[in-house]
C-alpha cells in the first residue's frame, strides 16, 4: 500500500489539538474525533501522527481506531448515508431502504460512489425509533423513510 501525503494545513491542525490535549495519552479517543474531522477518516498516516505526538504505540492507536466503530479507515462520501438497522427500523422495512439506497447508487454498504459524493454504511442505533426506519446523511437525520423516498433524499445532495 502506497503512503499519502498528508496535507501540511491539516497536519499543523491535528499538532495543535494534541497540544490543546497537553500530548496526554489519556485523551487519545478526543484526539482521534478530532483527527477524523480534520481528514474525514484515519488512514496509517494519520495514526502515526497521533502516536507519536501522544508518545504511543501505533498498535495502541490501531487497536483503539479498529475497536470502536465510529472510526473508519476508509474515506467517507462527502454525503454520507447511514441507515439505522437497529430493531424498530429493522421491522418497519429499513432493509428494503438500504437495497433502495445501494440500487440507486450502485454501491454496496461500506463503499463510496466513484464521484466521491455518497457512502453507505448501517449503524444499530440512531436513538430515534419512534421515527422508524431512520436515515441520517451527515448530520441530518430523515424519518419514517420509505424506499419511494430515497430518490429525493439523493436528490437534495444532487
Amino acid at each position: 500500500m502506497a503512503n499519502i501525503k498528508l496535507p501540511a494545513n491539516k497536519v499543523q491542525e491535528l499538532k495543535d489539538v494534541c497540544e490543546k490535549f497537553n500530548h496526554d495519552k489519556g485523551e487519545l479517543i478526543n484526539v482521534l474525533h478530532a483527527a477524523q474531522g480534520i481528514f474525514g477518516y484515519l488512514p496509517a498516516e494519520v495514526q502515526e501522527l497521533v502516536a507519536d505526538q501522544l508518545n504511543v504505540s501505533i498498535a495502541h492507536v490501531y487497536g483503539v481506531v479498529s475497536f470502536y466503530s465510529f472510526f473508519t479507515m476508509i474515506p467517507k462520501g462527502e454525503h454520507p448515508i447511514s441507515i439505522c438497522m437497529g430493531t424498530a427500523c429493522y421491522v418497519r422495512g429499513a432493509e428494503k431502504v438500504l437495497d433502495e439506497f445501494k440500487r440507486l447508487l450502485n454501491v454496496k454498504v461500506g463503499e463510496t460512489t466513484p464521484d466521491g459524493m455518497f457512502s453507505v454504511s448501517c449503524l444499530r442505533c440512531v436513538g430515534a425509533c419512534g421515527l422508524a426506519p431512520v436515515v441520517t446523511v451527515g448530520e441530518k437525520v430523515y424519518g419514517r423513510v420509505s424506499p419511494e423516498d430515497v430518490k429525493g433524499i439523493l436528490a437534495e445532495y444532487k
